[in-house]
């Protein structure tokens, strides 16, 4: 015979109330929250989550939305992102938007009809204010709208640490290479640092940053090195434009580190191509991610959570600096 609540209730001395409470993530005190959880573990009970749900009219399925999987900082952060939704029992819808905007407004509509919870939202598009209103999301490094919380690295001042590491390394001609957003995002304060940081110093800034889509990374690189071939020192703001700007350089005769010096956002920090390493500013992905679930779940249960929550990203000496 299946063992139920009140077997629970029964075996750890509280009521049927209490133990609801527990399951629910209700209030109680942490002494009998152990004592349940234990008569829970001990009885081998296993609460019916289908009904649970039925009863808080919640589906148990999360979305995920980024713009590509195949790319160093999305694919692991969704891999994060499952790890952590286990812990509130969420099975993970994974949507891959970039140049579909149709697919995010696909998870807009399966949220209204109550098909999934909710959404995290890694977008390069803009979505009008009242479609997304009432729509438990969270965002990375976007504020989607005034009520939508989201999470974001504290992109100025790493930006600014990596410059002055570069200064400090003797660089004198330092570029800026990116992908600029086409939205309001935190991101653009990679450029705002590097100009900051530039005048700071009395050097002269050397940018190309344009609105491109993922994987058309190669063609501002070789507009970049084209426009300023005396560089001795670059600051790629993604991980990928400073995969591409290594390979680039180095087709292009450059010497790395010796004669020119990369630093890019985010990174990959295993062996990579013929180098140990890339120096970069590497972004907290796991702290990211069980931030934006615990936001998500938050969201969800309708309690009161941070608009803005600032993660600290480090850099990362490796192999394409001195």
């Amino acid at each position: 015979m299946a063992v139920t609540i009140k077997d629970v209730a029964s075996y750890a001395n509280v009521g049927v109330g209490t133990v609801s409470r527990v399951l629910n993530g209700g209030s109680v005190n942490e002494t009998t929250r152990e004592l349940v959880l234990k008569a829970m573990k001990e009885l081998k009970f296993t609460p019916n989550a289908t009904a649970h749900r039925l009863r808080k009219n919640k589906t148990g399925v999360i979305a995920v939305l980024v713009p590509i999987i195949n790319h160093p900082f999305f694919s692991e952060f969704v891999e994060c992102v499952e790890e952590e939704a286990d812990r509130y029992g969420w099975s993970v819808l994974i949507v891959s938007s970039q140049q579909k905007i149709e697919k995010e407004n696909g998870i807009i509509e399966k949220i209204r009809r109550k098909e999934i919870d909710g959404a995290i939202f890694v977008t390069h598009y803009e979505h009008d204010e009242k479609d997304l209103m009432g729509c438990p999301f969270v965002s990375i490094d976007r504020p989607l709208t005034k009520d939508i919380p989201y999470v974001t690295s504290n992109n100025y001042d790493a930006t600014a640490e990596a410059l002055e590491y570069l200064i400090s390394g003797g660089c004198k001609k330092i570029g800026y290479i990116g992908s600029k957003p086409i939205v309001n995002s935190e991101v653009m304060q990679r450029e705002k640092a590097y100009l900051d940081t530039m005048a700071k110093h009395g050097l002269e800034p050397r940018i190309v940053n344009e609105v491109i889509m993922h994987g058309e990374e190669r063609g501002v690189a070789d507009k970049f090195f084209s426009k300023f071939p005396d560089v001795d020192g670059v600051f790629a703001a993604g991980y990928t434009m400073a995969q591409t700007t290594y390979t680039v350089a180095i087709e292009k005769g450059y010497s790395v580190p010796d004669g020119l010096q990369i630093v890019g956002y985010d990174g990959s920090f295993k062996n990579w191509g013929s180098i140990k390493s890339l120096t970069a500013v590497e972004q907290p992905i796991a702290d990211m991610a069980k931030t934006v679930v615990d936001l998500l779940y938050g969201v969800i249960e309708g309690k009161q959570t941070p608009l803005r929550t600032v993660l600290g990203a480090k850099l990362v000496k490796g192999a394409t600096t001195k």
